[in-house]
């Protein structure tokens, strides 16, 4: 009989711990069956896939961390820059953020001042500029104070639907990372372009065409020093154009110099009516063809496997193209079109937007057997927000050196 009044089934002879003459002994824990000579059990090592997937899920959450990060504390600077001065003259310095909070939000602000005062009493580290109670406030908490007090902050932001649709998006990717969960490759982009867009509404984004063609990325500034300028690299030029369509790259330009055979990336896919309305905006463009009737092009007619003509056609078409887009503008001379005759060696786009030093460079060398279209890209930045201090070394200085190079010993097509 059990201490709760209830009998416990009897013990068949053969179970351990029973008696010899039936009677009820000791209940043994279940144990997990034997399996192979060392009698493990359940298999606990991860495969080289099992690893391979968890590192995948570690980079995605570490990336969508830093931008999680960034939102938090930019939101957190706003949120004190604007409420700050409204309570913190009635309230003093320490209980300003609870009065801001209200009633409706005193269970969670009295959260974080007991979590406060508990790293304060068991010594935990604390820099003193986030020895506060703001900082001890979460996304979800600070939106709140924002959305309570939307009159204080109207005057600063357009529109209030746009900051919250963007802090709904990023509040399924902080539950996702802050519980370990999976990270999709689609949740994490969605929360990129969620944080670059709040950033930029809450006006710690770059600004300016140059920062659209290519946004900082939270990652490169930390990492940025390990790979020169290099910002992004892809294994081909169609999935680089998913990434950074051609409108994007050369949109908003104020000086383009490309260089490459028959610069299919501007020809082929940016219209010739943009290229009139980017040149007559501004933007002074050189472009560097290989001469259709050099050897150069027959020899690597012979690499790709293609008829005899075919490419040297195709880059007489591009060039044709160009010069009809020349013959409409006002100003033909800030639309230079040349030819040279050397080996190629590799084709470069490179684009300086508005500011000064403010640059991307897309880079392809040519391989014996992959057309242009299948080679590996380089995307680099050329200067300005985002580029390590040693970036006079990158390549993106490199290839602009050597754009020189070639366009000095080129000849221009009349």
């Amino acid at each position: 009989m059990s201490s709760g009044g209830l009998e416990l089934p009897p013990g068949d002879g053969g179970h351990e711990g029973s008696t010899a003459d039936g009677a009820t002994g000791t209940v043994s824990l279940a144990h997990p069956p034997a399996t192979g000579a060392g009698g493990a059990g359940a298999e606990l090592d991860w495969s080289a896939d099992a690893w391979t997937e968890v590192r995948t899920r570690a980079q995605r959450a570490g990336r969508a961390y830093i931008w999680l990060n960034l939102i938090e504390q930019r939101l957190r600077a706003v949120v004190g820059a604007v409420l700050r001065p409204i309570y913190e003259p009635v309230h003093g310095q320490d209980d300003w953020v609870v009065a801001a909070a209200g009633p409706a939000g005193q269970e969670w602000v009295q959260r974080a001042v007991a979590v406060r005062e508990v790293s304060r009493r068991k010594g935990y580290l604390l820099d003193p500029a986030d020895d506060n109670v703001l900082s001890f406030l979460t996304l979800p908490q600070l939106r709140e104070l924002m959305v309570q007090h939307w009159p204080c902050f109207e005057p600063y932001f357009d529109d209030r639907r746009e900051v919250e649709l963007a802090l709904d998006e990023l509040e399924v990717t902080r539950n996702v990372v802050s519980r370990n969960r999976a990270l999709s490759q689609a949740v994490l982009a969605q929360a990129e372009r969620a944080s670059a867009r709040l950033l930029d509404v809450l006006g710690g984004g770059a600004g300016g065409p140059a920062a659209e063609r290519l946004p900082i990325d939270a990652v490169e500034d930390l990492v940025g020093d390990r790979y020169a300028d290099v910002v992004s690299v892809h294994p081909d030029r169609v999935r680089l154009q998913r990434q950074l369509p051609a409108e994007d790259l050369f949109g908003g330009a104020r000086r383009l110099d490309a260089i490459g055979i028959g610069l299919n990336l501007l020809v082929q896919n940016y219209s010739g009516r943009r290229l009139v309305r980017l040149a007559e905006a501004g933007c002074r463009v050189r472009l560097l063809f290989l001469n259709p009737a050099s050897s150069a092009v027959k020899r690597r007619e012979r690499e790709l496997g293609l008829r005899k003509g075919e490419l040297s056609r195709s880059v007489e078409m591009n060039i044709l193209h160009v010069r009809r887009v020349r013959t409409r503008l006002a100003d033909p001379t800030a639309f230079a079109i040349h030819v040279f005759d050397e080996t190629p060696r590799f084709t470069a786009y490179l684009v300086d937007g508005e500011s000064p030093g403010n640059g991307i460079a897309v880079v392809q060398s040519y391989l014996r057997r992959a057309r242009g279209m299948e080679a590996p890209v380089l995307v680099l930045r050329g200067g300005g927000r985002g580029v390590p201090k040693d970036a006079d070394h990158g390549l993106f200085t490199t290839y602009r050196e050597e754009f020189e190079s070639v366009w000095q010993d080129s000849r221009p097509v009349s």
